[in-house]
């Protein structure tokens, strides 16, 4: 009996040491991007977007070779990620990483969400006012950006700059840092127009029902970001909620001078989209055109474009604030990379790891500018290693600008396509002559309220 006992528990140490070696079963050693040696075998991401899938595809493969590891990609079908996740946090295969698209999707997910704070993968953020934060700790980092603001072909204003009886005292697009600039020279290339070969110099105005989003989305983000700003607004709470619309009379400033130096007559401005804009600054007929990066592809895949590459520019969209000649253009995302909270600490530990490993490593970097065409908003990525557009390039120069602070996208947590559409509505009356800009601003804040309850 003895010899049995002493065999028995000399097997149960043999047993204990083969464990504490081994795990619980689901880590094995191998040699993390962080010098971990405790990994996963296998980590999961719900990814949003279907175009990238396949991109995906490629990269766990290439994450699996280099590292052993296995990157489970399931992607929601368009317009059911919230659905998807909801089912899938539910049962024993929920994500690893996931998705939120800003600090209100943060509201509905924040038991799920980890702390972030001391991540890699946070401390080489750009700007991480971009982040999205909670009770000062990080929950939500941005894994790609996308930007907008006034584009210009820099030939057309160069034409403008050497004109010897222009009436301005500017001699370059770099020198233009505030409204007062941008309108003098703006009123002074409209009455030159003839002598620039332009019919305006902004693009129509679309102020058509359902492509009106550059004005009652985009470009009311700028002043509302500001009176957040100003307020100290929380979006994790309920100060959003209401707006007193402060910086309307700026918002009025440049809407005047888009609609008062145009291609077209502010009284038709209700029958143009999107794309004829676009297009009349693709064939020359304008000099500037309000739109983001994604208007690259447009502008130079319009027949007969007229406009090169390296002359496509962005500069911010001034409206006369206080201090926007330290303003950028507008930097922001709704894509937010988390970490699920319920997992394990190694599987955490790995899902940071592969994070930190996509934007840093060179086969990782590579990945995500060809393959998913991602503009990254990390410092580990050079001003080279970016998607070849020139809007692209514009927003990375932007980002490494020194003393200048871009605007967020706060548009997240504007209310409904309703409160847009009515917004939308009243600008297009405005432009029209049929309502005062009292009236204006009067459905721009009586609407946000009846939206939100407040």
């Amino acid at each position: 009996m003895k010899k049995i006992i002493s065999v028995v528990s000399a097997m149960a140490i043999l047993l204990c040491m083969f464990t504490a070696c081994n795990g619980n079963g689901n880590t094995d050693k191998t040699n993390s991007p962080s010098g971990n040696n405790q990994t996963v075998k296998e980590i999961r991401y719900l990814n949003f977007k279907p175009e990238i899938a396949e991109a995906y595809d490629e990269i766990a493969a290439e994450y699996k070779k280099e590292t052993g590891i296995n990157l489970i990609v399931e992607t929601a079908a368009s317009g059911t990620y919230e659905s998807t996740l909801t089912a899938r946090m539910a049962t024993s295969e929920a994500p690893t990483i996931f998705q939120v698209n800003g600090p209100i999707g943060y509201t509905s997910w924040a038991e799920y969400c980890a702390d972030l704070t001391d991540t890699e993968l946070y401390k080489h953020l750009t700007d991480k006012t971009l982040a999205v934060t909670s009770n000062g700790r990080v929950y939500g980092i941005p894994y790609v950006v996308e930007g907008y603001g006034i584009i210009y072909n820099k030939k057309i204003l160069d034409n403008y700059f050497a004109l010897p009886e222009k009436a301005t005292e500017y001699n370059s697009a770099d020198e233009i840092t505030s409204f007062n600039a941008l309108k003098a020279v703006v009123e002074d290339m409209q009455k030159n127009k003839d002598k620039l070969g332009i019919q305006g110099v902004f693009a129509a105005t679309s102020l058509k029902t359902g492509e009106d989003w550059r004005w009652q989305t985009h470009l009311m983000n700028i002043p509302l970001s500001i009176e957040f700003r100003d307020k100290g607004i929380d979006f994790t709470g309920e100060g959003y909620k209401t707006i007193d619309f402060n910086y309307s009379d700026n918002f009025k400033n440049i809407f005047d001078l888009y609609i008062n130096n145009s291609t077209t007559d502010k009284k038709q401005l209700g029958t143009l989209d999107v794309t004829s804009s676009m297009a009349e600054f693709a064939l020359g007929k304008c000099a500037m055109v309000q739109n983001g990066n994604w208007g690259a592809s447009q502008i130079l895949g319009v027949s007969g474009n007229k406009v090169s590459a390296e002359d496509i520019k962005f500069m911010p969209i001034y409206m006369g604030i206080p201090g926007e000649e330290n303003t950028g253009i507008c930097i922001g995302t709704e894509n937010f990379f988390c970490i699920n909270e319920k997992a394990s600490d190694a599987e955490k530990k790995a899902a940071e790891d592969f994070l930190y490993w996509l934007f840093s490593s060179e086969k990782g970097k590579k990945l995500v500018t060809e393959k998913l065409g991602f503009i990254s908003p990390f410092d580990t990525f050079s001003q080279d290693e970016s998607p070849d557009d020139p809007l692209a390039r514009e927003i990375v120069k932007w980002m490494n600008k020194d003393n200048i602070t871009n605007i967020p996208w706060n548009f997240t947590v504007f209310p409904s396509v309703h409160y847009k559409d009515k917004y939308g509505a009243a600008l297009l009356k405005y432009a029209q002559g049929s309502i005062t800009w009292d009236d204006v601003k009067k459905v721009a804040v009586e609407e946000w309220k009846r939206e939100f309850g407040a």
